[in-house]
């Protein structure tokens, strides 16, 4: 699928969390969902949007994934040729994904800021802004960039899912999924969209319905592995802990899956234990 610069396949997915005493994976890692569990199971809406704000398509495959030297080297070449350039939008928008990419997320937003001052009707740019904008967290103001990255008239059913995947940022969960479904009525069975809707689902604890989402997700043309591994999540949260480890497997090392599987296991564990603090244990009535 070929897609616009700026305008990234968008995937609601965060980086890997695994507790301090797991072995740590290359960033590239698909098993994001993780980070989504644990907004789910502590009860926030802080959802980080790292990857599908960020990266072209859901996310590379391990094999053809970049280290951090490469994103280093790749953004003091593009900056060079951005300080030569700075009216370029297309230098922009490059210099800005290897910043994004190296972890340096508050120098894009000023880079794409910077843009976009320069070119404030090039809905590009303010695309790739808002989606900057939403991976620092700065949540209302990424809202409205976005919604001055298109028009009613001339809708882009890449930053509707950008948009749903702020507002299911903000807990606005209804709204989120209606903009899926515009995305989606012009882009219809588009995996990425799908995957968003499936996990503003699970946010919306309607895990049923999350588990359809993705797994109709899957087996789509284009779906790459974080599609599956949103399943995966969605249906470890259901308690189906072998099911799970056995989906994560397709794309993931059998270890990572494992080792992402107990950890979701132990921290649904630690919820339980938290919310049964202060009940009454049957064990001890007399």
């Amino acid at each position: 699928m070929v897609v616009q610069p700026g305008f990234e396949h968008v995937t609601l997915l965060s980086p890997p969390i695994a507790p301090p005493h797991r072995r740590r994976y290359p960033r590239s890692a698909p098993f994001a969902a993780l980070g989504l569990a644990t907004i789910m199971a502590a009860g926030c809406q802080n959802i980080s949007v790292l990857n599908s704000l960020s990266q072209s398509g859901p996310v590379s495959t391990p094999t053809a994934a970049k280290t951090d030297v490469d994103w280093r080297h790749e953004a003091e070449v593009l900056g060079a040729k951005y300080r030569a350039q700075p009216g370029d939008p297309d230098v922009a928008l490059a210099y800005a994904q290897a910043l994004r990419a190296g972890g340096q997320r508050a120098q894009a937003v000023s880079v794409l800021e910077q843009a976009s001052l320069r070119q404030p009707h090039n809905t590009v740019l303010l695309g790739a802004y808002g989606k900057a904008l939403a991976d620092v967290g700065n949540l209302e103001q990424a809202l409205e960039v976005l919604n001055r990255a298109h028009s009613p008239d001339q809708p882009d059913w890449r930053i509707l899912s950008a948009q749903g995947a702020v507002l299911d940022q903000l807990g606005r969960h209804k709204e989120a999924q209606g903009y899926y479904a515009s995305a989606l009525k012009i882009r219809p069975e588009d995996p990425s969209v799908l995957s968003n809707l499936g996990l503003s689902y699970a946010l919306a604890k309607d895990l049923k319905q999350a588990e359809a989402t993705l797994r109709h997700a899957a087996t789509l043309s284009g779906a790459d592995p974080r599609v599956r591994q949103n399943l995966a999540l969605v249906v470890g949260l259901q308690g189906r802990f072998t099911e799970a480890e056995t989906i994560a497997r397709a794309d993931l090392p059998s270890e990572q899956a494992a080792a992402n599987v107990a950890y979701l296991r132990e921290m649904l564990a630690q919820q339980d234990d938290l919310k049964n603090i202060g009940r009454p244990n049957p064990a001890r009535r007399t």
